[in-house]
């Protein structure tokens, strides 16, 4: 039976959805692997919608994660309140902003965040089954709440994002973008990507190691 991962999206856009790029290098890296996946998201509100050409709030535009989610994964995509974990062998959260403003409200809120309760719901019932979760760039902030106290996780080397993923009971290990994190214990990988200023193809040399370790992690090893 083919191993299929779920893809979690949070809109489209690294400044106010997901991070294109993060996002499709993940599918990409997939089935490059010879591996099935779904691509699911929210259906809620995003927290506000930024201008990508100026990097300005667009006061008074809405848009709706799920909607802005289908964009990018150009294939089906659902609405993760209706996703049933016991159906995937992997879960990945790709970054961008997104999923410290929609996914959960990190980016407002710092260490006394909370993640959104369709994403939290289904994020735990899937840890739970002790199968292997990846986190791209700034998306390691949900892994404590997931988890719990220490986890071991890295968003690159942010001095200030560190401390609060400590606080939250998290341990961040430091990491340069074409390399990734691993706790072995909770099956968790985690990779900087765009937490830090690189190229594309830096960025996409630590993400395809992720996938490729969710992947191996998968089959027992």
């Amino acid at each position: 039976m083919m191993t299929k991962v779920a893809v979690v999206l949070s809109g489209s856009g690294f400044l106010d959805g997901a991070e294109i790029q993060e996002s499709v290098i993940t599918m990409l890296s997939l089935d490059r692997a010879g591996v099935s996946y779904q691509c699911m998201a929210p259906d809620i509100e995003q927290l506000h919608v930024v201008n990508h050409l100026t990097g300005e709030v667009s006061e008074g535009e809405r848009r709706n994660v799920l909607v802005e989610a289908a964009r990018i994964a150009r294939t089906n995509v659902i609405d993760i309140a209706l996703a049933n974990p016991n159906e995937f062998d992997a879960v990945i959260f790709p970054g961008g902003y997104g999923a410290a403003k929609n996914l959960s409200d990190f980016a407002v809120k710092g260490a006394d965040s909370t993640v959104q309760t369709d994403v939290l719901q289904f994020a735990r019932a899937f840890a739970a089954t002790g199968k292997p979760m990846g986190f791209v760039c700034i998306s390691p902030t949900l892994i404590p709440h997931i988890y719990g106290a220490d986890a071991s996780l890295t968003i690159g080397s942010d001095a200030d994002t560190a401390t609060a993923i400590n606080e939250m009971g998290g341990i961040h290990v430091n990491c340069p973008v074409e390399d990734f994190v691993v706790d072995e214990e909770r099956r968790i990988v985690s990779t900087p990507a765009y937490m830090l200023d690189v190229r594309i193809s830096e960025a996409a040399t630590g993400i395809e190691k992720l996938v490729n370790k969710v992947i191996e992690m998968t089959n027992g090893k």
